[in-house]
């Protein structure tokens, strides 16, 4: 058992130490996008995962101004922990960004998980947010309401009044909890 809790506490400092290290922010003079054909594919395919498992998705992403695929974050803790994936920002069908999203968090937690999540940008004001900070931290942001598929099977056009939407899906791993709120979005120089 202890040799248990010692790898879950290093494996917790790694992906802090990753998390940390790994988030960049972009140059003035740095707009364009580098083809990442492996992420482009991973994002595809995640994306064709979320929508069979929740058709609302799919309608919604639809009307989205921008929709933000992270198709594998890894989050691991042990008291303090962290989470950190990447992922392509996708607008009119076209990739205009790569971005990664980081996490640390501290308490009652231990163990390992991996998800994926899409962020869908209903409006041009909470895209651009997104776009021209430095730093977007989902929590701290404009209004959004995180859905799953039992969720999203209510959402009709009626209720559809956020800013942003976000489905977790494809969750594996021994995790108590998954939460977006205080994760940082950071976009990459690729």
């Amino acid at each position: 058992m202890i040799q248990f809790v010692r790898k879950i506490a290093m494996i917790s400092l790694l992906a802090a130490g990753v998390a940390c290290s790994t988030g960049q922010s972009p140059s003035a003079s740095d707009t364009s996008t580098s083809p990442d054909p492996v992420l482009d594919q991973d994002c595809q395919a995640a994306l064709a995962s979320l929508f069979d498992g929740t058709p609302k998705a799919k309608e919604l992403s639809d009307k989205a101004k921008g929709i933000l695929v992270f198709p594998s974050v890894v989050r691991a803790g042990f008291i303090a922990g962290a989470s950190h994936g990447t992922g392509e920002l996708i607008e009119n069908g076209k990739v205009t960004g790569y971005y990664a999203t980081t996490s640390v968090t501290y308490g009652l937690q231990a163990g390992i998980q991996k998800y994926g999540y899409v962020m869908m940008f209903m409006s041009d004001s909470a895209l651009d947010e997104l776009k021209t900070k430095p730093g977007f931290e989902v929590g701290m942001a404009p209004t959004i309401v995180i859905g799953d598929a039992g969720a999203a099977k209510n959402m009709t056009t009626a209720t559809l009044q956020s800013d942003i939407y976000a489905f977790i899906f494809d969750q594996k791993g021994l995790m108590a909890g998954i939460g977006l709120r205080g994760s940082k979005i950071t976009r990459l120089n690729k």
